[in-house]
């Protein structure tokens, strides 16, 4: 018994002498679902994350092969559904590393101008798409693709035969 109060004491002075790490996040989150595109089997999540200085954070997690190399799937934001006849770029994110399948974006002006706060994050015209490669024919190639802020990213919604293809410049 004798050990266990002792034990107990420690833990409890050593809980109390970690310094606190104030959270770089505040509790508004939000994810959407990446669909598979075409042959190559990956899908995914995007979340959206409101940091404590106003900015957004947007991870993505795919799921499907990873490799060993050192290769990245390039992902864009763009305006306007993934079926869009005409959607342009809105923010070249960062890319995803085939280690891990991550990648995590803090969010700046969009090509438009505009900055995005959580709640204009929420009524977004967009969509993300995540490419084979960043150029030539390997970019015609859209892994994963799926709606977000205002427009619906239900699994019943998404037709990968209707994803428009985008052009690599803004």
């Amino acid at each position: 018994m004798k050990k266990l109060a002792v034990f107990f004491l420690l833990t409890i002075f050593a809980a109390s002498c970690q310094k606190e790490e104030e959270s770089v996040y505040t509790n508004k989150e939000l994810s959407y679902n990446l669909y598979k595109s075409s042959d190559f089997d990956y899908t995914g999540k995007v979340t959206v994350r409101e940091l404590t200085s106003g900015g957004l954070e947007l991870r993505i997690e795919m799921v499907g092969e990873k490799g060993g190399s050192d290769y990245y799937f390039p992902a864009h934001l763009h305006f306007g559904a993934y079926d869009s006849p005409d959607s342009p770029t809105a923010f070249l994110l960062n890319p995803i590393n085939i280690k891990d399948l991550t990648s995590v974006t803090q969010l700046g002006a969009l090509s438009d101008g505009r900055v995005l706060d959580f709640e204009s994050f929420k009524k977004l015209n967009g969509h993300i798409k995540v490419h084979l490669a960043d150029s030539g024919p390997e970019y015609q190639i859209i892994l994963t693709a799926g709606n977000i802020g205002s427009n619906n990213n239900d699994p019943q919604a998404f037709d990968p035969s209707k994803i428009t293809l985008c052009s690599p410049y803004y």
